[in-house]
């Protein structure tokens, strides 16, 4: 049973950043020959899965200076991940593609979440994008083997259009999102923003053989001893055969559990 957020010590909390920030750049070094790196400038020919999301969302009450924060921080992001190719056996890391989110390197205070809370922070909104590519690569052949869940849910669905659940939070270098290629074909990353929209695309350089959907299960708020709530659900990838529309099955993504930073409607928890 969850308990309310712990509230940890300055000095434990660096010691920890420190110590996973270590082993995460020991991670990276010793898997450094199978880590993508290859950026094409032009599309391989098949698109296996596209995705858009807003950069404006109805229920955010940042002001415009976190917005445009945030936009910049994708389009340097974007830079970086545009184009980038897993070759046949090869992974995937976010953060090792994009680099530190830093002011030297350009990026503006935009929205985070931090504790449960809102805040202000450098690099702020670049889990728009490893929302966006997790959301991408559950419809894909492709393989999470990494994936951070947020831990709080911070708007109610009335502007939702995926699943709860279907994000992937990242900070920098220690909550990663890293994706396996385990199929003989290549596939390439490509990421834009199309007037008020991220938009993402797997690409392939072999047709895709398979349809993947998304749905949840068992979705429930419970009502937690310290008066908050919780948010529960399974998401669940099913499979089916674009040559014969035969199901070949399906398999739970993600086991999700978050705080709400709202109180849930009656109609919701009758879900």
């Amino acid at each position: 049973m969850p308990v309310r957020p712990i509230k940890r010590s300055k000095a434990r909390l660096m010691a920890g950043r420190v110590i996973f920030t270590l082993r995460r750049y020991a991670k990276w070094l010793v898997e450094w020959p199978r880590l993508a790196r290859t950026r094409l400038s032009g599309d391989l020919p098949y698109v296996i899965a596209e995705h858009r999301t807003p950069l404006r969302r109805a229920f955010s009450s940042s002001d415009e200076r976190l917005t445009l924060g945030k936009i910049n921080n994708l389009k340097l992001a974007i830079r970086r991940l545009d184009g980038i190719t897993i070759e046949p056996g090869q992974t995937f890391s976010y953060w090792f593609t994009i680099g530190n989110p830093t002011v030297r390197h350009g990026y503006l205070p935009g929205l985070m979440l931090k504790d449960g809370q809102l805040v202000e922070g450098i690099g702020g909104g670049l889990c728009q994008m490893s929302n966006l590519i997790y959301w991408l690569t559950l419809h894909s052949p492709l393989t999470v083997v990494e994936r951070w869940r947020h831990g709080y849910d911070v708007f109610p669905d009335a502007s939702r259009t995926q699943p709860f659940g279907s994000g992937a939070t990242c900070y920098y270098p220690f909550l990663d999102l890293v994706i396996d290629n385990p199929t003989g074909a290549r596939l390439q990353l490509r990421v834009r923003i199309d007037g008020g929209d991220l938009v993402g695309e797997w690409r392939s350089s072999e047709p895709a053989v398979n349809r993947y959907e998304v749905v949840e299960r068992e979705h429930a708020f419970e009502a937690l001893p310290w008066g908050g709530w919780l948010r529960k659900n399974k998401l669940v990838r099913r499979v089916t055969s674009l040559e014969t529309g035969a199901f070949l099955g399906e398999d739970v993504v993600a086991n999700n559990e978050a705080i709400t930073m709202y109180e849930p409607l009656i109609e919701a928890t009758r879900r």
